[in-house]
């Protein structure tokens, strides 16, 4: 996306922040407002509409919720919030799942609904969560009705963690949106966790992706047990270190800004459990299903039947949120079956084994699950698990795998270093004027080291902006 380019981002988040820490208080969300809607205007132009027809439709909602809901008309302000989740999933499905639906039906032989090529504006999956996430709150009454048009908008459109998260619910920044405090010693710890964010992807994740996209791209012939393994091990590190790059410059920007985000991620490949897993890896969605999705279905307060129906809804919702494509779907089911299994007997098997095994066991799932994500296509994922786990008589490894091993080994290394709480747990260990010494160090070597990647290097989008 063009307004996703370095250069652009440069210029967009120094003037951004230079004329926010100029105007006067009152007028700070009045700068985010019109940097926020001119951030999404320039990549993607007519889309920018849904903004806006976004914005009215909700605040308008949370105003009719609420005045029912003071007036005791509780009919009439559950018939409201139901429009509100009504038009954001029909928004969401219309852009997102309309031609795969589509497509879906016109390979059995059912043409009534046309593929229409549908355009899908980037973020629609995150900020249309957040929308609804707001009149359920209001109609909860976690949250009051925002009465500022503008205020509001500032919510919906944030630009730091408008395009790929994390989701951020009304009532955690409400109060921030209407009143919050910058200052020096905030923004010196958002421009460090931003950096760091800016590290993960720039100097981790585009690096172990190039691994990943050579083994992608190889034809399923000339792969080997060993390449296939090590092509998922390095998209396992991408797309986390993606993934909670863009999540670290989103808090990082955000607490410069005077916001606190909640944490997107917990060092999740140190889970010793699939369960444990979800609660380290992105948090914002596990708790936006659970709390607005699992919890009203019934949540675990039903019988054994109904619950397991709840968990089969949510991780299905969970998987094809993440994309329009059977994969995601399967993607999804997988973690659902997972999950089942070790609520009815695996946890207590890993409670009583080493945390190694336990480690162990959840990164050689999550690894499998990552080749059902990564691959859409069904002919070339069923393939690649095949070669996976040396069906059909695949060679176990060739001189290839040894090239790209040697070649990648030290990345490698840090990205499995980076996984772990090893660096904070030693940081955290040092004096504090140690402590500040190396902030200092490591910023500045940060910021001219990935300077430099940025400009030597070709675009490369985040992977969360596909969703």
């Amino acid at each position: 996306m063009v307004f996703s380019t370095p250069i652009f981002m440069f210029y967009f988040l120094a003037l951004t922040l230079a004329v926010y820490y100029v105007v006067p208080r009152r007028g700070r969300n009045v700068v985010l407002l019109i940097s926020s809607l001119f951030f999404y205007w320039w990549g993607e132009r007519i889309y920018v509409s849904i903004m806006f027809l976004s914005t009215a439709i909700d605040y308008t909602h949370g105003l009719l919720v609420e005045r029912c809901k003071s007036r005791g008309h509780d009919r009439g302000a559950k018939m409201a919030v139901t429009s509100s989740i009504l038009f954001n999933l029909a928004l969401l499905c219309f852009f997102k799942y309309w031609d795969f639906i589509a497509a879906s039906l016109q390979s059995v032989g059912l043409t009534f609904m046309p593929v229409l090529g549908v355009h899908l504006p980037i973020g629609i999956s995150f900020y249309t969560f957040q929308t609804m996430s707001y009149t359920i709150d209001v109609y909860r009454g976690d949250a009051r009705a925002q009465r500022s048009i503008l205020n509001f908008g500032t919510f919906v459109t944030l630009f730091p963690q408008l395009i790929a998260g994390p989701i951020i619910k009304y009532k955690d920044l409400g109060d921030q949106i209407d009143q919050r405090t910058c200052s020096s010693e905030k923004f010196a710890s958002g421009v460090q966790i931003f950096m760091v964010g800016l590290a993960k992807k720039l100097l981790i994740a585009n690096n172990v992706g190039a691994l990943w996209d050579s083994y992608k791209a190889m034809s399923l012939s000339d792969l080997t047990v060993a390449g296939a393994w090590l092509g998922v091990l390095a998209f396992t590190f991408q797309i986390y270190f993606d993934f909670s790059g863009y999540s670290d410059m989103a808090v990082g920007l955000g607490r410069m800004l005077g916001f606190e985000f909640l944490p997107n991620f917990n060092y999740p490949y140190i889970s010793k459990s699939i369960t444990e897993f979800w609660r380290r890896w992105h948090i914002s969605l596990s708790t936006w299903f659970r709390e607005y999705l699992y919890i009203p279905l019934g949540g675990n307060r039903c019988a054994k039947s109904r619950w397991m129906f709840n968990l089969f809804v949510v991780w299905a919702a969970t998987g094809i949120w993440h994309g329009a494509n059977w994969n995601f779907l399967f993607w999804g089911l997988y973690f659902f079956a997972l999950l089942m299994l070790e609520k009815f007997f695996l946890l207590k098997v890993l409670e009583r084994v080493p945390a190694a095994v336990g480690r162990v066991y959840t990164l050689f799932l999550v690894m499998v699950s990552w080749t059902i994500f990564a691959l859409e296509d069904m002919a070339q994922l069923g393939g690649y698990l095949k070669v996976m786990f040396g069906l059909g008589g695949v060679p176990l490894t060739d001189a290839a795998f040894g090239y790209h091993l040697t070649s990648y080994l030290p990345i490698l290394c840090v990205a499995a270093a980076s996984s772990t709480p090893l660096g904070r747990a030693v940081y955290r260990n040092m004096g504090t004027r140690a402590q500040q010494a190396v902030c200092t160090v490591l910023v500045s070597a940060g910021l001219l080291v990935c300077t430099a990647y940025l400009v030597a290097g070709t675009y490369n989008p985040f992977l969360y902006f596909n969703f």
